[in-house]
């Protein structure tokens, strides 16, 4: 029994049977103890009734018949419904008087009573119990007792009431068919109702396996209901949707990726497969090889940085990045950044404004951070405007170091900032400039600059669009740094 929907109406019916059994066993125990405690009542009114007419008239006891006593008796057994027994101290019936309604043959009350009901009516005074009175009824009787005594004190007589228990018995069954017929009625009804509850309980969640299948097929568009009238259920269905949500755009990622990859390393080897055979077959005159074997080689060289990409991508999806901190000069690592940019800042005419601390020393990998500004420097002046302005800031700000660079031109729209260093993420496709690389540029500068337990963050607005990243100082050995700045513009 592994299906939910089973366990679940199951679990409904066997707490709606067990609820039914035990209210119905406290109602039947409550209904028969009020049932027997009516009994004792009557019979013990009944018993108090006649014995305070015997004691206030033991001489009648003698009488031949009874007389008044056996008119009386007779009035009380025919107002009770009790079946009542005079008899003396011994236990000997003297008087017998049974109800209209009774049925038992007055020569069947007629015999002594046993001597440990004897003997229990004289010593507690009083008495009550269940039996047939030593075989003087033919079924067992609820039976009341009391001692009568003379005017000296001593015991006189005992008085005994009875009444049938199959009366009680009688009323207990017929209460019992009542309430097994309406037990029956409402336990049909309610295990329909559990039936349903069970199904509208069940069906979101069939239906959130059913789309992880489909989800499982390639089917990425499925989604779920979020309104199920089950907060927890809804929390589940909104985060299935946010978890289809961010993997159906992690597979259109990798599919761009794919296709950009696909470009990325055709478009050079078509270009160095061009140029190579050309230079073979003589159409490419000896005087210009070493004008086409410059651009093969750095054709080569994008070849190499897109594969050194992909590899440092797929090292930190498994967390195999390895950073080796050691302190060196951030400033000094800037502006030999920047030298190599200097023909593509000439060609474009740029405007430079830098603002650089001097001996800014931080702690970190000297390599990556390399990458880090090299790729950031690199896009600025990609996506900067002709004749556009460059500015650039690194400085200290407590415990951190704080480098930003900044470019006039293009702004990337608002609702692709918070995925530009997404994995597989293309900035240019927004800013409409560059058609080249993968998508990894970014998602690898974050990562580095997170290794290293620094921030990196992006704003795009008036037309200018800055990143900024921060890394930790590295700890102070000596006396205090200069603060006197290096610009250049």
């Amino acid at each position: 029994m592994r299906n939910l929907f089973v366990k679940n109406y199951m679990a409904f019916a066997m707490l709606i049977l067990v609820s039914f059994t035990f209210a119905g066993g406290v109602f039947m125990a409550q209904v028969s103890r009020y049932s027997v405690q009516e009994k004792q009542d009557q019979l013990e009114t009944t018993v108090g009734y006649v014995d305070a007419i015997v004691e206030n008239n033991t001489q009648l006891l003698r009488e031949e018949n009874g007389g008044f006593l056996k008119t009386y008796l007779d009035q009380q057994a025919a107002v009770s419904g009790c079946t009542i027994l005079l008899t003396d101290k011994e236990g000997n019936v003297q008087i017998s008087s049974l109800p209209k309604s009774d049925g038992i043959q007055k020569d069947q009350i007629q015999g002594t009573v046993s001597e440990t009901l004897v003997a229990s009516i004289n010593e507690k005074g009083t008495y009550f119990g269940l039996g047939n009175v030593s075989g003087l009824f033919s079924q067992n009787y609820f039976i009341a007792g009391a001692s009568c005594t003379d005017p000296a004190g001593q015991p006189a007589a005992l008085v005994i009431a009875a009444i049938p228990s199959a009366s009680t018995t009688g009323l207990m069954n017929t209460i019992m068919r009542s309430y097994l017929f309406i037990v029956s009625i409402t336990l049909v009804l309610t295990l329909i109702i559990s039936w349903f509850l069970s199904d509208m309980l069940t069906r979101p969640l069939k239906g959130i396996v059913s789309a992880a299948k489909k989800f499982g097929h390639g089917e990425f568009e499925v989604r779920v209901s979020e309104n199920n009238n089950c907060d927890e259920i809804d929390e589940l269905a909104v985060s299935f949707n946010n978890m289809a949500t961010s993997l159906q755009q992690q597979e259109e990622l990798s599919r761009g990726f794919v296709a950009n990859v696909s470009h990325e390393l055709k478009t050079p080897m078509t270009s160095i497969r061009g140029f190579v055979d050309g230079m073979l077959d003589g159409t490419i005159p000896p005087e210009k090889h070493d004008q086409y074997l410059h651009i093969i080689s750095e054709e080569v060289g994008r070849l190499s940085r897109l594969v050194v990409r992909m590899l440092d991508a797929a090292k930190i999806q498994a967390g195999e990045l390895i950073i080796t901190p050691a302190p060196f000069d951030l400033t000094e690592m800037a502006a030999r950044v920047l030298i190599s940019f200097e023909k593509q800042i000439n060609d474009k005419q740029i405007e430079m404004d830098v603002d650089l601390q001097d001996s800014l020393i931080v702690n970190g990998d000297s390599d990556h951070i390399y990458r880090v500004i090299y790729n950031l420097v690199d896009n600025a002046v990609k996506f900067v405007n002709e004749g556009g302005t460059l500015t650039i800031r690194a400085e200290a700000e407590g415990a951190m170091s704080l480098f930003s660079i900044r470019n006039t031109g293009s702004e990337i729209p608002a609702e692709d900032l918070p995925h530009v260093f997404d994995r597989f993420y293309k900035v240019d496709r927004s800013r409409s400039r560059d058609r080249t690389g993968a998508g990894l540029g970014l998602y690898i500068v974050k990562s580095i600059v997170n290794l290293h337990g620094g921030d990196i963050s992006v704003r795009s607005s008036g037309g200018e669009t800055e990143f900024a990243f921060s890394i930790p100082l590295a700890p102070k050995t000596g006396g205090a740094a200069d603060s006197h700045r290096l610009a250049q513009r």
